[in-house]
């Protein structure tokens, strides 16, 4: 095994890209993206800390929670969470961000990457309330790159197939992987448990 530590030795590997791979990258949300956009109830949120990490973290609500303003501007509301802030931590640090929208039954997804700011105009909050609650802040985000991405990933792994749904109990409860990861020595929660408590604070 050898390390790949150069531009050249990974596109020996790969070639280049080209076609419709190149020119389906557009600038901004034209109206197939903001169509996905409107019909996507969730999101992959990615951005970088000023330690160089990367982070991940996944965002979701009723279809259209994220509002198109115009051909560049996406806004997404930050729902009640458990404010460690990762996200919005990195954003301050570095704005760049990378989002992944997904719709349930759809193999093709959407990317798109920009740059962001946290905003907490009340306006803008308000304008994206739910269920009476309004969002502590907004995510405003410039599109810089949009682009449907192929559905090969999704067809591989049949994420939406019905066969390729698990119980939930092949893997243990939340609160006991939470119970070990902690160290704790308190009775974990329940699955049931947790499912009442998240019903009286999603929002």
């Amino acid at each position: 095994m050898a390390r790949i530590e150069t531009m050249d030795s990974l596109r020996a590997l790969y070639g280049a890209p080209k076609g419709r791979s190149v020119a389906k990258q557009l600038d901004h949300l034209d109206r197939h993206c903001r169509s996905f956009i409107e019909l996507s109830p969730f999101l992959i949120l990615a951005t970088q800390g000023a330690d160089g990490l990367g982070d991940a973290t996944p965002r979701g609500d009723h279809p259209g929670f994220v509002t198109v303003r115009d051909d560049t501007t996406l806004v997404i509301p930050d729902r009640i969470g458990n404010n460690r802030i990762d996200s919005l931590s990195n954003l301050v640090e570095r704005p760049g961000i990378g989002l992944l929208f997904l719709i349930p039954g759809v193999d093709e997804t959407l990317r798109v990457n920009g740059t962001a700011i946290i905003d907490d105009d009340l306006a803008l909050r308000t304008a994206h309330m739910a269920e009476g609650k309004i969002p502590a802040t907004v995510v405003v985000v410039t599109v810089r790159e949009a682009y449907l991405q192929c559905a090969k990933a999704l067809m591989r792994s049949k994420l939406w197939a019905e066969e390729s749904q698990i119980a939930r109990d092949r893997l243990p409860t939340m609160g006991e992987m939470l119970r070990d990861h902690t160290r704790s020595t308190e009775q974990a929660e329940t699955q049931a448990e947790m499912l009442a408590r998240y019903a009286q604070n999603l929002y």
